[in-house]
């Protein structure tokens, strides 16, 4: 027997349901369908459980893609105001972080709860931890088949997201729909991601594992300036997270370990004011002293500042303001917060979501080659996205 719907949505994340709930809005019977035993893990692990759910700063400058004006008509049309709207419609408190991040007070378990109830009182059916074995066009509907049922529909939204994550559920399965039917596949890769070092670079950077502070890092004409923080298998922190999405297998990094204060006239008007100064202590002042020492052990620095020749202190410069390095690699999807890449773009209609070629066809979220910065930009990408779709579908 096969059940009938306006729309079937593969995918109960936050831009499956937003899509949802706006079809449901327009009185269209939706489903969602999702593999998933729990739906909208992603939402409540983020943020530390409290949800970065946008960013006031959101513009196209935030977002990653090779079809970079493809986001503008989506954002302006579902703008961050419009989702807060709804926080506040339901009481949920929330508040600026930093850099424009907006988090939840409380729970990230708030706005799962929101969407589900706009989903239920707009008549939306979720279905759980379902595995669909196919999916087909047939005539001008499109056929999704499970293990026991079979639904058809008219509009088919894929909203499966990428492949960041896999431990709560993250699959190729959106790719391999988009390819399917015909639509291209831009290169994916883990973004958002930690870097890690060679075995060389963490003996030289032993015993700093923990230590963080403020950066600014840079990927060819890319920079970013956030914090940093070193790990057991390299670098971390929101500069380097951020510089991930930027950074290709063999490209060098370049890190500023004091963007704010210079080094070198630092050492320059100690030398005057007190040249008996230890070289370590004058470094410490304004780096950590684990990272301190191990510069000057690195550059082999003893002593007090007056003994500094010119070229060791332009070496202490370079290094603290110009150290260059090669990450041997990513941690992976496996921590990876997003996916960089993902279904072409240019083969939709950035007004509807539509594929171009395959009428009733859409996609959204995470799986489309749209990736936003770290601090609330892909869940803004999920609930403009979503939102569009939903006024289509």
């Amino acid at each position: 027997m096969i059940d009938r719907f306006n729309v079937v949505i593969i995918g109960a994340g936050a831009a499956g349901m937003m899509c949802a709930i706006e079809a449901g809005k327009r009185g269209k019977r939706v489903l969602i369908l999702d593999h998933a035993k729990k739906i909208g893990e992603k939402i409540r692990i983020s943020g530390g459980g409290r949800c970065n759910f946008t960013n006031i700063n959101t513009d196209r400058d935030k977002f990653i893609s090779s079809n970079p004006n493809f986001i503008i008509s989506a954002l302006t049309q579902y703008t961050y105001r419009d989702f807060t709207d709804l926080l506040d419609k339901y009481k949920v408190e929330f508040h600026e972080k930093k850099l424009g991040q907006l988090f939840c007070n409380n729970s990230a378990q708030q706005i799962i709860d929101m969407l589900k109830f706009e989903c239920d009182i707009n008549n939306v059916i979720i279905k759980d931890n379902i595995n669909i074995n196919s999916i087909c066009k047939k005539d001008d509907m499109y056929l999704t088949e499970t293990n026991n049922s079979k639904y058809l529909a008219k509009s088919l939204v894929i909203a499966t997201g990428g492949l960041s994550v896999p431990k709560i559920g993250a699959s190729k399965f959106g790719y391999d729909i988009a390819k399917k039917f015909n639509l291209k596949i831009i290169q994916t890769y883990p973004a958002l991601v930690p870097l890690t070092l060679n075995q060389a670079s963490l003996e030289k950077h032993e015993g700093l594992a923990g230590v963080s502070f403020e950066t600014r890092v840079s990927c060819d004409k890319t920079i970013f300036e956030e914090g940093m923080l070193f790990t057991h298998r390299g670098l971390s922190g929101p500069s380097i997270l951020q510089i991930s999405s930027y950074w290709q297998q063999g490209k060098k990094i370049q890190i500023n370990l004091s963007p704010k204060f210079n080094i070198l006239d630092y050492l320059n008007e100690k030398k005057k004011t007190n040249p008996k100064q230890e070289v370590y202590s004058i470094i410490s002042e304004i780096i950590p002293k684990k990272l301190a020492t191990m510069i000057c052990n690195y550059l082999k620095i003893s002593g007090k500042v007056a003994d500094l020749s010119k070229m060791m202190m332009n070496e202490i410069n370079k290094f603290i303001h110009h150290w260059n390095l090669v990450p041997e690699g990513t941690e992976g999807y496996r921590i990876a917060e997003v996916t960089k890449g993902g279904v072409d773009t240019r083969a939709l209609s950035s007004q509807t979501m539509m594929s171009k070629n395959n009428r009733g066809l859409y996609f959204i979220g995470e799986v489309l080659d749209v990736t936003g910065h770290l601090g609330g930009y892909n869940f803004q990408w999920a609930w403009s996205s979503g939102y569009v779709a939903g006024q289509h579908v």
